[in-house]
């Protein structure tokens, strides 16, 4: 699952003990992300794979690999690559949760070299704000000022 903005120049890759994570999109296991997404996480359950797939093909992607090379976790990254970048989909299988994944796979995307101009980072999250503390995020200081829209476009 490659978008053009993925495949300028090497990809960024970062190692964490036994585990690598990678933004090289060819070692994507996209049917272990299709399973999480469409059936495991909160988020995303039930929504229509091709949708997900489209949102992978315009999404600057990382995946977390265990030492024998399987994939173990997954992150997304919607940016314009300049000024902004939303943090979404980010999960670690539950059988590789506890190490420090999470926050690692967080700080990689913040360390992404395409990445290095972005100075406003957003992402919501229900129920891992501490791990996302521990890589510098915190509540909006400015709630009011952000708007949203629910449901399906017209």
């Amino acid at each position: 699952m490659s978008h053009d903005s993925q495949s300028d120049g090497p990809h960024f890759e970062q190692r964490h003990g036994a585990y690598l994570i990678s933004s090289d999109p060819s070692r994507l296991d996209l049917p272990y992300i299709r399973e999480f997404l469409t059936k495991r996480a909160y988020w995303s359950k039930g929504v229509d794979w091709s949708l997900i797939e489209a949102a992978l093909r315009h999404s600057l992607s990382l995946g977390v690999y265990d030492g024998a090379g399987g994939q173990v976790g997954f992150a997304r990254i919607v940016t314009d690559y300049a000024l902004f970048a939303y943090l979404r989909d980010v999960f670690i299988d539950e059988a590789h949760r506890g190490r420090g994944l999470g926050v690692q796979i967080t700080r990689a995307a913040l360390a992404h070299p395409r990445l290095s101009t972005v100075p406003s980072w957003m992402l919501a999250t229900e129920d891992a704000h501490g791990v996302y503390e521990k890589a510098g995020f915190y509540p909006l200081e400015h709630p009011e000022w952000y708007m949203q829209r629910l449901g399906t476009t017209a």
